[in-house]
Order: C-alpha cells, then structure tokens, then sequence
C-alpha cells in the first residue's frame, strides 16, 4: 500500500471534477484497510467508493482511502433462493449483469446504476420500482475508530427513500466491506409497473418478460436518457424526487393542474423533480461547462473543465427556481463534498 500525494481524484469521481487529495491510498482487503487506520487514527480521513454520488467542490485536505475490496460468493442456496455476498469494490452493474448471467432474480430494475456495490445501502439506491431493502439481507461494516467488524442486518440499516442509518447516526462512523443479497433462483417477482418498462418490452414485442428482458429494457431506458459519466460527466440524478403531503400537495395541484405525481402512501404524494425542473426551463441549458441534460432535467453534467463550485452553483439556482415558482423544495441526492 503506497500513499500518494496530491493524487488527482479526477478518474475517481463521474462528475470528472479534478480535484486533488493530499494523500491518496487504496485499500484490496479488510486487512490492509485496517492496517491503514490503525496506522493513520489521528489523521484526517475521507472514505471513497466508486465515486458516483457525489460532487467535488474542492480539493481533499485528508487521507482518501479508496475501498478496491473485491471479490463475490455464494453463501447458501436453496431450491427457490441464493445468497450471495459481493465485496464492497465490486463494480455495481457488472454484478447486476453477473447475477443475471446465472438467472437469479431482483436486482434486474437497478440495472446500469453507476458506483460500487459498497455504497448501495447507504443510499438505499433504487429505480423502477425496486430499492437496495427490497433484495439485501445484510452488509459488514468495519467501524472507523476501533477497526471492529460488524454485520447491519436489513432492520438495522434503517431504510427510507434514499435514506439508511450510514447517512444518519452512523454517519462516518462506518466502511462497509460487503453485503449480501437474497435473491431468486426461480418464480421470478418481474416488476414492469413503470410504464416506460412496459412500453420498451412492447416496443419489442415481448409479453412475458424474462428478469434478463426486464434488465434490457432499463439500460436501454436509461441510456437514451442519462449520459454516459465516461463520455460526459455527472453523477445520475442529483436531486432526489420531493415527498409531499397530500394536504400541502393538493393546494400546490390547485395552481399547477398539469403537474405529475404518484401516490406513495395514504397521505403523501411524490412529485416528479425532473418534471418541475424541465417546467422551470432549465433542461437543456448550459452555463459555462455545468449544465442540465438535454434528454433528462435531473441530470447535471460536466460539459469538460466545470469546477464542483459552478456545479453546485447551477444546483442552487435550480432550487431557489423551483421553491419560487411551485413552493416545493427539492434536494440534492448527491453528496457535496
């Protein structure tokens, strides 16, 4: 393990932001990432995955231990069930197409997701209709300040919508080393509710949808929507979709007829935070090398050489046009660092 200093983090973050760590390391097991914080305690650290949630405004005056732990296995098997434990490396969508490669049903909807299979529970990932809660069962996180292991089981992690424990009392307190997923072997759960699912598997003439159609399908939807970060940096949808109640919705629908939403419970409603975007005119526009997507308004990109500063900049306009012009307040998914 060598440490390298001011390291460009510029290939290790899919807005492409080049900023720099003053001292860089990456750790391949649970034994050296433990070595490197029993051997650094005192220092300053900063925790990074696959780099695909978050938005660098500055450079990183700490130790960047980046998480390259991988490897994946079979725990148990049933008839009907696998349990597979993936290491917190692991690129996150080359797993989903490795699962599927031996037909084990349930992450087929979270296809093409960037990131790393490590920082799926803390943010919950989801789309489609499905979420991380719905398939794992567990994840072993190592605790930063005594270097204990220690296994979240899916009660603990305490799901919400983009929401987990590790984003809330255990916030940098934790590294998770890897999780493991409850998946099926057969009697499938295909899930097309979204109607852009369906309307791609009739576009193809497919009536009974196999999890391997349900997969093509959603990477065909998000790459005619979302941008390649390797082509042109961002980081997925960056604001999360705002829950309101039905109480407060309902005066906010009186003035905007046309406006989306989908109910989620009894009493809240989710309203669609591309669509209030696109409404207040900015899908599409560019300001310098920041701007929002053309073919999808949550989308912020790096157009080449945008500094995480002019994107979050971008960011703030967008909420401060949104909360002005429909009272609803939007908030950022990706983590600003």
């Amino acid at each position: 393990m060598e440490i390298q200093h001011q390291f460009s983090l510029k290939p290790y973050n899919t807005f492409g932001i080049d900023a720099k760590a003053n001292r860089f390391v990456a750790v391949h097991t649970t034994d050296e990432l433990k070595s490197v914080l029993q051997q650094h305690a005192q220092e300053r650290k900063f925790i990074l995955g696959g780099g695909s949630n978050m938005l660098l405004t500055q450079d990183i005056d700490a130790l960047v231990i980046h998480i390259d732990l991988k490897g994946k296995k079979i725990l148990k098997e049933t008839d009907d069930h696998v349990w597979i434990e993936a290491q917190a490396g692991e690129n996150w969508h080359e797993f989903v197409l490795w699962t599927l490669s031996q037909n084990y049903g349930g992450l087929e909807n979270m296809s093409l997701i960037p990131g790393n299979v490590g920082t799926t529970p803390v943010q919950n990932i989801g789309a489609y209709g499905t979420e991380i809660k719905d398939t794992m069962v567990a994840c072993q996180a190592m605790k930063i300040d005594d270097q204990t292991l220690r296994d979240f089981s899916n009660a603990d992690c305490r799901f919400g919508y983009r929401e987990s424990i590790f984003k809330q009392e255990a916030k940098d307190q934790y590294i998770i080393t890897s999780v493991v997923f409850q998946l099926t072997k057969r009697y499938h759960k295909i899930n097309i509710a979204y109607g852009d699912i369906q309307s791609e598997l009739a576009k193809k003439g497919i009536n009974q949808p196999t999890i391997q159609d349900v997969s093509n399908a959603v990477i065909a939807i998000r790459q005619s929507k979302l941008p390649d970060p390797k082509e042109l940096g961002n980081s997925g949808s960056f604001f999360k979709n705002p829950i309101l109640l039905k109480s407060d919705f309902e005066a906010i629908h009186q003035r905007f007829p046309e406006m989306k939403y989908y109910e989620v419970s009894a009493t809240e409603v989710k309203v669609p935070a591309g669509w209030l975007i696109e409404q207040a005119g900015f899908k599409g526009k560019r300001f310098g090398d920041a701007g929002v997507h053309k073919n999808q308004a949550l989308v912020l990109v790096n157009y080449g050489n945008a500094t995480g500063q002019e994107i979050l900049k971008l960011s703030e306009e967008i909420q401060r046009t949104i909360f002005e012009t429909f009272g609803i307040h939007i908030e950022a998914e990706v983590n600003v660092i």
